[in-house]
């Protein structure tokens, strides 16, 4: 017999924790479920004191949080199940089971536990917001109201699906040139600290005839080496600085604007964001939300500052009894194309649908933003490194030159 620790739900919904003695993780599940609690949680006595005491720090940092990817595959098996017909405890104790990310798999047994003591199923997601976004939990609780869970479940795969594709998109674009003014910084530091301090004895030889791009680069390795401090202290503190302002509710509204904003990567990062919110708008006004509720939900999590605020006063003007086309004309958030679109929606009856084609055609811009980014950064970075290169070279070619022309002068 061994000792176990368990954490898990009494019969009304409660936590609970507790150690008993079995033979077998097994074996104590089973007589957790005899005497009324449903386990979330069985480990060893060993097991805990050697290696689970940094595990819950490390997912309070965000290691090990399920990726869209999961959620993804999660919805999928999730519209099998309900379209199936199969029972949905069952369902999920078998999704359960087979789930390898163990912050989903806990959240999943919370949720089990959390359907055994009579809560819904849009409910049981709602415990765990960091895991189901309110748009997910939303969708969840129309299906269920409506007996359409199943395609509730598919519109949210899809729609899940196409944001980790847009999403994918965005970093396969900006990772090149990221990466390129990653090397140039490694190879600024090297040379600095490395290479030109062993010239700089024999460039000083010259005294007062150094050339310019020469004294250029023994200042800037003269102060990297002698006053390292004063630019890691001054990266330190502009980060901190920065980032206790964007902490802020207008620093974050005015950072999120100027994201808008930026040469290039602005149009981007607009683009991308107006493709989600269409995608869902389209989808959760085809599951039967109703627009007001839609609204609310993608501005909270619009996940940009400054665009929430143009959707709460889009919201604003519906409630006003304004079309959609036209509130979203008065806010300035839409191009006149878009909103023809959303008005020959609105008088077909095809608003969804017309939305999805939005989604459709913003996907298509940020598809060729993305084409004319790397276009536009791949001459602007072969100039800086040409730059550095040629600095580098006279920095380090015309003192020798001018030492070669003395000798040569003076064996003369």
């Amino acid at each position: 017999m061994s000792l176990f620790h368990y954490t898990g739900r009494s019969l009304t919904g409660d936590l609970v924790r507790g150690s008993i003695d079995g033979e077998t993780p097994d074996a104590v599940a089973s007589r957790l479920i005899t005497g009324g609690i449903t386990p979330i949680n069985i480990l060893g006595a060993t097991a805990l004191a050697q290696g689970s005491r940094p595990e819950p720090l490390l997912r309070r940092l965000g290691f090990g949080k399920p990726k869209i990817a999961d959620l993804v595959l999660f919805s999928r098996q999730m519209y099998t199940i309900t379209k199936s017909g199969m029972p949905l405890l069952r369902g999920l104790r078998s999704l359960t089971a087979s789930t390898h990310n163990i912050v989903m798999r806990e959240a999943l047994q919370d949720v089990l536990a959390s359907l055994e003591s009579g809560r819904d199923l849009a409910g049981s997601f709602a415990r765990h917001p960091q895991l189901f976004p309110q748009i997910y939990i939303s969708m969840v609780r129309v299906g269920e109201a409506t007996g359409t869970l199943e395609k509730s479940f598919q519109r949210l795969a899809e729609y899940l699906a196409q944001d980790q594709d847009l999403q994918d998109r965005v970093k396969s674009a900006t990772r090149y040139p990221l990466t390129v003014v990653v090397l140039i910084g490694v190879a600024i530091v090297i040379l600095t600290t490395f290479v030109i301090p062993r010239f700089a004895p024999l460039f000083r030889v010259l005294g007062d005839d150094i050339p310019w791009p020469t004294r250029l680069i023994i200042g800037v390795s003269d102060f990297a080496q002698h006053r390292w401090y004063i630019v890691i202290g001054a990266i330190i503190a502009v980060v901190l600085v920065t980032r206790k302002y964007i902490s802020t509710e207008r620093g974050r509204f005015q950072w999120h604007r100027l994201k808008l904003k930026l040469p290039g990567i602005g149009t981007l990062v607009r683009e991308a964001l107006l493709a989600r919110l269409s995608r869902s708008l389209s989808v959760s006004l085809t599951a039967g939300m109703p627009m007001i509720q839609t609204l609310n939900l993608i501005a909270k999590s619009a996940g940009n500052d400054y665009l929430a605020e143009r959707v709460v006063r889009l919201r604003a003007a519906v409630e006003r009894g304004d079309p959609l086309s036209r509130a979203a004309a008065s806010v300035g958030l839409f191009p006149p194309l878009v909103l023809q679109m959303m008005e020959v929606g609105e008088e077909t009856g095809q608003l969804p649908e017309l939305l999805d084609d939005v989604a459709a055609h913003y996907k298509r811009e940020v598809d060729y933003a993305l084409k004319t980014l790397s276009a536009a950064l791949e001459p602007i970075l072969i100039v800086c490194v040409g730059g550095m290169v040629l600095v580098l070279a006279l920095g380090v070619f015309l003192p020798m030159w001018d030492m070669i022309g003395k000798v040569s002068a003076g064996t003369g």
